[in-house]
C-alpha cells in the first residue's frame, strides 16, 4: 500500500555497484524520505512481514514514531530496539542482546533490519543483520551527517574490541540507503561538524572542487538549509560510491581500491581510543587529516613550490573554517606518543610489520605509503625530527 503523496517526490538516486555479486543497492537522498520508509521497504522487500527497527536513546524519541508509523502503514509488524547512545554500544554485549531480541520477535529470513541512527547504530544493527540466521536484509536510514555521507554507504559493519576499533566485523551490504537531510535540523553543531570532516576527506581524496565547495557551503549547512545539504551530501556520497563500487570488499591493490578511504583514519582511530572516545569520530578524523598532510610533506610525497601554501596549512585552514579541531600537537606529547604507537600496532590495515598509510601528493591525489608504527610516530613529532 503506497503512502499518499510518496509517488510525487523525486529524491536524488545514486547507485552503489557490487560488481562481482548481486548486492548492488540504491542510495536515495531527499527531504521527507523518512516518512516514506515503509513505502521504500515494501517496494524493495515485498515478502517481508516483520521489521527490527534499531535506534538509540537519542534518535528513537525524535524519529522512531515517524519511522514506525510509516512501516506499519505498509502492514509490517515492527519491533523496536533502543540501545544506549554512544560508541560504548558497539560491543559484544549489545550485539548478542540485539540478536536475542530478534529471535524473541520471531524474525525470519525474509524480514528486514532497519538501522535508524548514526554510525554506531548502523554498525551494530548491520552486524546483527549479517549474523542473524547467517544474514538477513538491512536498510540503512542514517540520521547523522557523518553516517549519511560515510558510514551508511559501503557495507562495512563492526563492533569494537578493547584492543581497537571495528576489529570484530564483516561486510554486509544494505539493500537500500535512505537519506533524509531534514533530520539534520535536530543535530547539534558538534555532530554536524563531524560529518563535514568526512565530506572534506572525500574531496581531499578525489575532488579538489568538492574540497573547496564543502568549505564554501559551511555556513549554509550549519544553517540547516536542506537543499544545500542534499546537494553536498549527494556529491560526497557519489565520490565514495564510485570508490567502493570499484573495490567493494577492500581487496584492491594498494592505491587503487577503497583502502584510500582510510585517509586520516589511521591516526583518528588511535586518538579516539586514547581519549576514551571523548573525541568524536569526526573530530579525530580532522586531526588525522592534519597528520596525513604533515606526514605527506615530511615524506616528500607532497611538495610545495616557493610561495605556495603547504598541504598541512591548507588542511588546517579548511578544517578551521568547518569549526573542527586542528591542534594535533596537543595529542603528540611524549607520553601520548607511546600510547599512539601501541594503538597503531593494532591497526586493521597493518601487514606483518607495516601499515598501509594513506597520504596525499596534493588535494585530490592520494597515495599509499607502507610505514611501521614507529616511522609514523617519528614523522609526526613536532618539531620535525632530524
Amino acid at each position: 500500500m503506497a503512502q499518499p503523496g510518496t509517488e510525487k517526490r523525486k529524491p536524488i538516486a545514486l547507485h552503489v555497484a557490487v560488481p562481482t555479486e548481486d548486492e548492488s543497492y540504491p542510495v536515495l537522498i531527499g527531504k521527507g524520505l523518512l516518512a516514506r520508509l515503509g513505502y521504500e521497504l515494501r517496494r524493495s522487500h515485498p515478502n517481508a512481514r516483520r521489521v527490527a527497527l534499531v535506534s538509540d536513546e537519542n534518535v528513537m524519541p525524535l524519529y522512531g514514531g515517524l519511522a514506525r508509523g510509516s512501516l506499519e502503514a505498509e502492514e509490517l509488524e515492527v519491533h523496536c530496539f533502543t540501545i544506549p547512545a554512544g560508541e560504548s554500544s558497539k560491543c559484544l554485549e549489545q550485539l548478542v542482546g540485539l540478536i536475542e531480541g530478534m529471535v524473541a520477535a520471531r524474525l525470519g529470513r525474509r524480514d528486514v533490519v532497519v538501522a535508524l541512527g548514526g554510525g554506531v547504530v548502523g554498525d551494530l544493527a548491520g552486524l546483527a543483520a549479517a549474523l542473524f540466521m547467517r544474514g538477513i536484509d538491512l536498510m540503512q536510514c542514517p540520521t547523522s551527517l557523518l553516517a549519511q555521507v560515510d558510514a551508511s554507504v559501503g557495507g562495512k559493519v563492526a563492533i569494537d574490541l578493547p584492543s581497537g576499533k571495528n576489529l570484530f566485523g564483516t561486510f554486509h551490504f544494505p539493500t537500500v540507503v535512505l537519506i533524509d537531510p531534514a533530520v539534520i535540523k535536530t543535530l547539534p553543531d558538534r555532530e554536524l561538524a563531524c560529518g563535514l570532516a568526512e565530506m572534506l576527506k572525500h574531496g581531499a581524496l578525489f575532488s579538489p572542487e568538492h574540497f573547496h565547495q564543502v568549505v564554501d557551503a559551511a555556513a549554509d549547512m550549519y544553517a540547516h538549509k536542506p537543499e544545500v545539504l542534499a546537494r553536498k551530501i549527494a556529491a560526497s556520497v557519489g565520490l565514495k560510491a564510485a570508490c567502493v563500487s570499484r573495490d567493494p570488499r577492500e581487496q584492491g591493490e594498494a592505491g587503487k581500491g577503497r583502502v584510500a578511504l582510510n585517509l586520516g583514519h589511521t591516526i583518528a582511530h588511535a586518538l579516539e581510543l586514547m581519549s576514551d572516545f571523548e573525541l568524536k569520530h569526526g573530530e579525530a578524523v580532522a586531526l588525522g587529516l592534519i597528520a596525513a598532510a604533515r606526514l605527506s610533506e615530511r615524506k616528500k610525497l607532497a611538495k610545495t613550490e616557493e610561495g605556495e601554501v603547504g598541504l598541512e596549512e591548507q588542511m588546517r585552514a579548511a578544517l578551521a573554517a568547518l569549526r573542527l579541531p586542528t591542534n594535533l600537537d596537543a595529542w603528540l606529547t611524549e607520553a601520548r606518543l607511546e600510547r599512539l604507537e601501541a594503538n597503531l600496532k593494532n591497526d586493521k590495515k597493518r601487514g606483518f610489520a607495516s601499515i598501509s598509510y594513506i597520504g596525499l601528493s596534493r588535494i585530490g591525489d592520494p597515495a599509499v605509503l607502507s610505514l611501521s608504527a614507529q616511522e609514523i610516530v617519528a614523522l609526526l613529532r613536532n618539531p620535525k625530527p632530524d
